[in-house]
């Protein structure tokens, strides 16, 4: 029984990752961040930019904080022109999976964003968020300015403080250099595709974990 455990657990991992089928990825390539955020008004907004792997749960978390405009998943960390998620999920390029997120400065603070993103993954594994593996889910913290590289640093050195985790934290802290986002069938995707086995999974529990712990910050629709 455990023989048989062990043989398939692989498998079920696998099957369980954040992936897509490639006949996806080559007919959805074709949008870009000016068409995604027109179905939103962004005007104004603010930009924050992480990776804490895989993107389709990353998304939905922010997408349910007040003060958030809009969420657009895409890439990031990398060197290679125009990433597809074909090569990028492969583990082909330099890119992670990342999100970036527009948002109110007046109702949502940069600090809180932060905070939010070191509680929804686990920034003490490298290259690793549960059944999603390699680079491509590495856990990086970007910024734009001098004043969100401070907070990003005095947050991970509050969190070492505090013992919450044993192990070191290896969450990357970087300039954003460039945010491709990703294609089309990838945006709102946890919203779009309630009866993915991965969103069922893996991506449900981990919303809804979210949900009860920030509840006091959740746009009124997401409140149960």
């Amino acid at each position: 029984m455990h023989i048989l455990l062990y043989t398939l657990l692989p498998l079920v991992l696998f099957l369980n990752s954040c992936k897509q089928t490639s006949s996806d990825d080559t007919a959805n390539n074709k949008n870009t961040e000016a068409e995604t955020l027109a179905k939103a008004d962004t005007t104004g907004l603010a930009k924050a930019t992480f990776a804490g792997g895989c993107f389709w749960c990353t998304e939905a978390y922010f997408e349910r904080l007040q003060g958030v405009g809009a969420v657009i998943s895409g890439y990031a960390g990398g060197t290679t022109p125009k990433p597809t998620y074909e090569a990028v999920s492969a583990g082909k390029t330099d890119y992670a999976e990342a999100v970036q997120v527009y948002y109110n400065a007046d109702s949502i603070s940069y600090d809180k964003l932060v905070e939010v993103f070191f509680a929804t993954h686990d920034p003490t594994t490298l290259n690793r968020q549960g059944p999603d593996y390699g680079e491509q889910y590495r856990s990086i913290a970007f910024y734009r300015t001098p004043e969100e590289r401070r907070v990003i640093e005095d947050h991970i050195r509050k969190l070492t403080a505090s013992g919450k985790y044993k192990n070191k934290i290896v969450t990357y802290v970087q300039p954003l250099k460039k945010f491709w986002e990703a294609e089309e069938y990838h945006q709102d995707y946890y919203q779009r595709n309630p009866t993915d086995p991965y969103v069922g999974s893996v991506a449900r529990p981990k919303v809804q974990k979210f949900e009860k712990q920030y509840k006091e910050i959740l746009k009124p629709k997401f409140i149960n």
